[in-house]
């Protein structure tokens, strides 16, 4: 039986695709607002701007992001091992900005939906992200590269 220490070398443990909660959450929300209504919001095109602005900000950090995975040489798949502790970029400021973007994101198609039912499914999303994940992600991390990344867990917040 292999250790554990020495199985999170190989890769994380990760349990869920990552984007999955978010996008079954909205979709899930879209259908219920469709059927309710408890939860909507009509602004008109008062917040559409806001909108696009949370989704393009977003996309913005996780194309940021993948650059700097690119010029790491490492990987962004969840279920596959790192080859280098990302420290720069938007990693200077958050262990995890592709999740922070997708939050952006998520919080963006809420107002565009024009319904608040996102927020209700914004614990659940944040459960399964932060120990179906993260939790796997940074125990791989931290037996991968130790005291490095002990350091840089030390120093920059899990999101921001």
């Amino acid at each position: 039986m292999m250790s554990t220490a020495k199985s999170e070398l190989d890769r994380p443990r990760t349990l869920v695709l990552p984007p999955a909660p978010y996008a079954l959450a909205l979709l899930v929300s879209w259908w219920l607002e469709r059927r309710n209504h408890a939860l909507g919001f009509d602004l008109g095109r008062a917040l559409l701007p806001l909108a696009w602005l949370l989704v393009g900000a977003g996309l913005a950090l996780l194309l940021w992001t993948l650059y700097i995975f690119w010029r790491h040489q490492t990987t962004v798949n969840p279920y596959k091992a790192a080859s280098d502790l990302c420290t720069e970029g938007p990693f200077a400021f958050s262990r995890n900005p592709i999740y922070v973007g997708d939050w952006l994101i998520y919080l963006g198609i809420m107002i565009w939906l024009g319904t608040l039912w996102p927020l209700v499914f914004a614990p659940l999303i944040w459960l399964i992200v932060r120990y179906g994940v993260i939790r796997h992600e940074e125990a791989h991390l931290e037996a991968k590269f130790g005291a490095a990344y002990r350091a840089y867990r030390a120093r920059v917040r899990r999101w921001l």
